[in-house]
């Protein structure tokens, strides 16, 4: 989930790369846009043109030539100047009710973030008797803490959050004269804390529907186009099992190739409680904050347990997804979010506007557009056709080969640019490849949409693996090195969770 993302500090050749990136973008779009137009003359007028559209929005958003939000808004608009659709059906997907989740949840993630629960929640897991004094708990507890947080909060904004206390961790640990670790371990141990917080706060974000945009585009997309609603707690039956495995893979990989088992880290624990102790007593903002959260929570997993229990058909389980959807959900907690009182004499509520306006818009209008955009493809005949020459091209025939090539192509895609656009052009293609296969496309669309989240071999995947290799304590070979090997885990996850428990999750809750 995205709030307000911090500054993320890039050294020179990063700067220097990116804007070359982008001035390649700014000549590349208008080039793709007349190469689709001139060579793709067997389409039907209408997919032409949105073809030529869609090639400048991708060669845009992978170059981020100009911001992402406002490409997705010149894909639609162009789609309405060129006669690919009137402004009405064009831009009706800005209304779809998964925005207002993703504004719901900002506006939650943001009071979490005001007042200051992440930092609380982290330090308690941290604080956890026997952790402070093994490097290997440590980290395991460090990560663990990222991965639960980004479930809830932006990957971006938990990563930052942790970072500062990892790298305090750090100080502490070095500042120990009679520490048995050696200079090497140090190094080590240092690049492996600091990595296991960028890659949990994205491994985390899968676990939820919230966790990341990914997550919900790709929801979005597959309600659309297949009228599957896959239901909160039937994405959790499928993301928690692939966080657990990816997390597991992770911390053993750390653990056996950075942690030095003999040691001890005795002024850790005692750094950890000295900033437990300082953030003192609870606040009335946190509590009504937890009652906003658990409020959210309950009815985002309810509705799929009372249809565990009793059946999808239900008249209580019908009932109450018809009137708490995920969306509702979303605004009533952040609507209590403004009505529960931190001071009720100076009519002090426990988030204010001006807070609450600081959520990151953009990802919501990216949303809207990326979905605006995909359902323009199908209704153009674009999906299909580009879905028919892809089948014929690959030749996959097979679910479970479908899953396969759409985690890779997706995890691939996302090194190279951002999570979100990696959804945005890879689930919709999935989609149409695999009605053309006569393959259920729910399950692949599903595969893409967690492989969108997993890029973690560069600074440049992630604004997650930013923010660490900024600290200069993380080598890009060591990064590379092991994100590539995570990456390979986390496909294998996703591929097996969802080839596994996929058919046993569509079966039980209808998504």
């Amino acid at each position: 989930m995205q709030t307000v993302e911090p500054d993320i500090p890039i050294s020179d050749a990063e700067e220097r790369f990116d804007l070359w990136r982008r001035r390649i973008g700014l000549i590349a779009a208008p080039l793709a846009f007349a190469a689709v137009w001139l060579l793709a003359t067997g389409l039907e007028t209408p997919a032409r043109k949105l073809g030529a559209i869609l090639a400048a929005v991708v060669v845009l958003w992978v170059s981020e030539a100009i911001p992402m939000a406002i490409t997705a808004f010149l894909g639609v608009a162009a789609s309405v100047v060129l006669g690919v659709a009137p402004a009405q059906a064009a831009f009706a997907p800005f209304a779809d009710p998964l925005v207002f989740l993703f504004v719901g949840t900002f506006i939650l993630a943001r009071a979490i973030f005001f007042h200051g629960l992440d930092r609380r929640f982290a330090f308690a897991i941290l604080g956890l008797r026997g952790v402070g004094e093994r490097p290997g708990r440590v980290l395991i507890a460090y990560a663990v803490t990222a991965g639960a947080i980004s479930m809830w909060i932006s990957n971006t904004a938990t990563t930052a959050m942790m970072f500062p206390i990892g790298v305090a961790l750090l100080r502490s640990l070095e500042s120990l004269s009679d520490t048995p670790l050696s200079q090497r371990h140090v190094s080590g141990f240092a690049a492996a804390l600091l990595l296991s917080n960028a890659f949990a706060a994205s491994i985390g974000g899968l676990a939820t529907p919230v966790g990341t945009p990914p997550n919900l585009i790709g929801i979005g997309f597959i309600r659309q186009e297949t009228g599957v609603d896959v239901s909160f707690f039937a994405w959790m039956a499928l993301g928690v099992p692939v966080v657990l495995l990816a997390l597991a893979a992770m911390l053993a990989r750390f653990h056996w190739s950075a942690i030095d088992r003999d040691a001890r880290l005795d002024g850790v624990a005692e750094f950890i409680a000295v900033e437990r102790a300082a953030l003192g007593p609870w606040t009335r903002g946190q509590v009504n904050t937890v009652i906003a959260f658990a409020f959210a929570v309950t009815f985002w997993v309810l509705p799929g347990v009372l249809a565990l229990a009793l059946g999808s058909d239900h008249p209580l389980c019908k009932q109450l997804a018809s009137a708490m959807p995920e969306g509702v959900v979303a605004l009533l907690a952040a609507v209590l979010l403004f009505l529960l009182p931190t001071d009720l004499r100076r009519m002090e509520f426990t988030l204010d506007w001006r807070e609450a306006v600081q959520i990151d818009w953009w990802i919501v209008f990216l949303y809207g557009g990326g979905i605006a955009l995909g359902t323009l493809a199908f209704k153009t005949g674009l999906a299909e056709a580009l879905g028919f020459r892809l089948t014929a091209l690959l030749g996959v025939q097979s679910e479970l080969g479908l899953i396969v090539l759409a985690t890779v192509i997706s995890t691939v895609l996302s090194e190279t640019t951002s999570n979100t656009a990696s959804a945005n052009m890879v689930v919709p293609v999935v989609i149409a490849f695999a009605r053309s296969s006569g393959i259920d496309p729910v399950l692949p669309a599903v595969a893409a949409t967690m492989g969108a989240s997993l890029g973690f071999m560069l600074p440049v995947s992630t604004p997650c693996n930013a923010i660490v290799y900024a600290s200069g304590r993380i080598p890009l070979t060591t990064m590379m090195r092991h994100g590539i090997w995570l990456d390979v885990a986390g496909i294998a996850a996703v591929i097996t969770v969802v080839s596994l428990l996929g058919p046993l999750v569509r079966g039980a809750l209808g998504g």
